[in-house]
């Protein structure tokens, strides 16, 4: 093991242990709800250089094949990622095939869509947009899954009023109304600095939307730092969660009275590794088997920071580790290490002009 491979698991591991010696009950082992579960990447992982988001929109090829080579069985890119196969998802769809690996689902974004969830003057746009990307290219690739996405900026001087609440579950109810005839479950994503930050933005937009049209992606890292306990938020809304996401923070953040802010994780990632103790994940996991979970999880990070001296790979297999030595996941393939074209900083594909 290489000697940054091993700070940064030693570090997560000590974190788990913390953890795990407060709750001992919980560490899991595989059961017969876990081989429902499959355990996918985000595309962000190839995106740019973890702080500022690229205008070429990341390297989505390399992460496929990293994803297979990692042993994980998908991928969730923005839409922004795949640009280039909008209009021909064939192609992507072969590509993922080359490589046996699934596309569990593709979150919103990128130029020509509309992300404005709580204007009225926008919404209907908004609504236009996420159902033809669902129905034209999540679909013919991922055939009936989640359809994660965020749900755009909060409003001027940072309060959602209960009108921009029922604006936003208006819009979601009509995404997912038209979404569920094709088998796309309707999974917008709690996030901070987005529309449901808060836990009473969270309960009120669940309470306001259709329970047979709207579901959530639950992350977390972003519960957390949105001031909630992510193990009781999934607990107690479990019937409507279609696509889990796992990621750390950092503990000074549990139960915390105001977000953090985009500042604040420009300048140091608040998204950090699991078993760093923000998050008492192997309770969550345990949850999530004891409930029968069918569906994906993801590692939602983003790209390695310079200043974190740790490549695509590197990230992608202390969290691996995690999963595996402290979750006991047995389903994820082996790992064929290899040179990632990512290094430090993920940099566009070579063209044959550059070459």
């Amino acid at each position: 093991m290489k000697l940054e491979d091993r700070r940064n698991f030693l570090r997560v591991a000590a974190g788990a242990a913390a953890m795990s010696s407060l709750v001992p009950s919980l560490m899991v082992s595989a059961s017969a709800g876990a081989a429902d579960i499959r355990y996918g990447l985000s595309g962000q992982l190839w995106d740019g250089d973890g702080v500022v988001v690229r205008a070429w929109g990341g390297n989505i090829d390399e992460g496929v094949q990293e994803t297979a080579r990692t042993g994980f069985q998908g991928i969730e890119p923005f839409r922004q990622h795949i640009m280039q196969y909008l209009d021909n998802p064939g192609a992507f769809r072969r590509k993922l095939d080359e490589a046996g690996v699934k596309m569990l689902s593709c979150s919103n974004g990128g130029h020509g869509m509309s992300t404005n969830f709580i204007e009225m003057s926008a919404t209907q746009q908004t609504v236009k947009d996420h159902v033809a990307f669902a129905r034209d290219f999540i679909l013919p690739i991922s055939g009936p899954t989640a359809f994660k996405f965020n749900m755009g900026r909060r409003p001027a001087g940072n309060i959602m009023t209960d009108d921009h609440l029922k604006i936003l579950a208006d819009t979601l109810n009509e995404i997912g109304r038209q979404t569920i005839v094709f088998g796309i479950k309707t999974s917008p994503h709690p996030h901070i600095w987005g529309p449901m930050e808060r836990e009473h933005e969270v309960r009120r937009t669940l309470e306001l939307t259709d329970p047979r049209y709207v579901f959530i992606t639950a992350d977390t890292a972003h519960l957390t730092l949105g001031g909630m306990d992510p193990l009781k938020i999934m607990s107690e809304y479990f019937s409507r969660i279609a696509e889990i996401h796992y990621k750390d923070c950092d503990p000074i953040y549990i139960a915390n009275k105001e977000t953090p802010t985009q500042k604040m994780h420009a300048e140091k990632s608040l998204y950090l590794d699991l078993g760093s103790g923000g998050v008492n994940l192997p309770a969550v996991h345990k949850l999530v088997l004891d409930r029968n979970y069918k569906g994906w999880i993801s590692l939602d990070y983003d790209a390695p920071r310079v200043e974190e001296r740790q490549t695509v790979e590197q990230k992608i297999l202390v969290n691996k580790r995690y999963l595996v030595e402290v979750l006991h996941v047995t389903s994820l393939g082996p790992t064929h290490a290899g040179q990632s074209q990512c290094g430090f900083v993920c940099k566009p594909p070579a063209t044959p002009e550059a070459k």
